[in-house]
């Protein structure tokens, strides 16, 4: 299938409603129009915070990424794969989409793995099988993807929704859009990069302008766009007319390029 458009949704939006509504309102829209395959892979940090929080938990992040003891897996799996996933799949639904949830281990979507020990069940999604995938889309399903993976030896993993979102594209050759509450990479004044390649992220990186998870989704997006062979979109959801943008093909935010 071709066309194939794979959106990251940073987990800030799942708890702005009017953002939401926004969303599916330009989604829905733009596919009555456009017979445009689409699917959403979501982290959900906030909602782990919040339930850690609730908790009496600590959580510290490394490098842009959650450290997750074992202990803590099966909360953060709740936040993410089952409330995390059901609130936009009710928002879907509410729209009108044909919505399926998953996560990243549902027919082998991507191979899991452990990133680093010293950060726990912190997992790595490598290219999978896209058969699920290309199935529901031929079938007019909306698939709505949780960040958890699941290990050939049965362990539940958190994976970095970006790093997800990039496997999940590279497996479809699909376009891929890394959204968050920020329109895209910001210099060190604040204002908006249009255009990034791996030298200049680099650099950037080097210098501290570019840190934690936004360091994360740029490295993602640079993997990407080096496999896939154009750029990935690193913007914001905030402006539901850059989604319709968005959908139409057109460059939006941040464009990573490998070269």
């Amino acid at each position: 299938m071709n066309n194939i458009l794979v959106i990251k949704l940073g987990g800030a939006l799942i708890e702005n409603d009017a953002s939401l509504n926004a969303l599916f309102d330009g989604l829905s829209g733009y596919l009555r129009e456009n017979r445009r395959p689409v699917i959403l892979v979501h982290g959900g940090g906030c909602l782990v915070d919040d339930l850690l929080k609730q908790l009496g938990i600590k959580s510290e992040k490394k490098n842009g990424l959650r450290v997750t003891p074992f202990e803590h897996i099966q909360y953060i799996t709740g936040a993410l794969a089952g409330t995390a996933n059901k609130l936009m799949l009710a928002k879907a639904i509410q729209y009108k989409f044909n919505a399926v949830g998953l996560c990243l281990s549902d027919a082998a979507l991507c191979e899991i793995g452990q990133l680093d020990p010293e950060l726990g069940a912190v997992g790595t999604a490598a290219i999978g099988s896209p058969k699920l995938l290309n199935l529901l889309l031929e079938n007019d399903y909306f698939p709505i993807i949780s960040s958890i993976g699941i290990t050939p030896e049965g362990q539940l993993m958190n994976v970095n929704a970006d790093q997800a979102a990039t496997s999940i594209a590279m497996s479809l050759n699909a376009d891929l859009a890394l959204l968050s509450d920020v329109d895209g990479i910001l210099d060190k004044d604040r204002n908006l990069i249009t255009d990034m390649t791996g030298e200049k992220a680099a650099e950037l990186i080097e210098n501290g302008v570019i840190t934690g998870g936004m360091e994360v989704k740029v490295k993602a997006a640079l993997k990407a766009s080096k496999t896939l062979g154009k750029a990935v979109s690193v913007a914001g959801w905030k402006n539901p007319q850059l989604l319709k943008q968005l959908l139409a093909g057109e460059a939006i935010g941040t464009q990573v390029k490998a070269s």
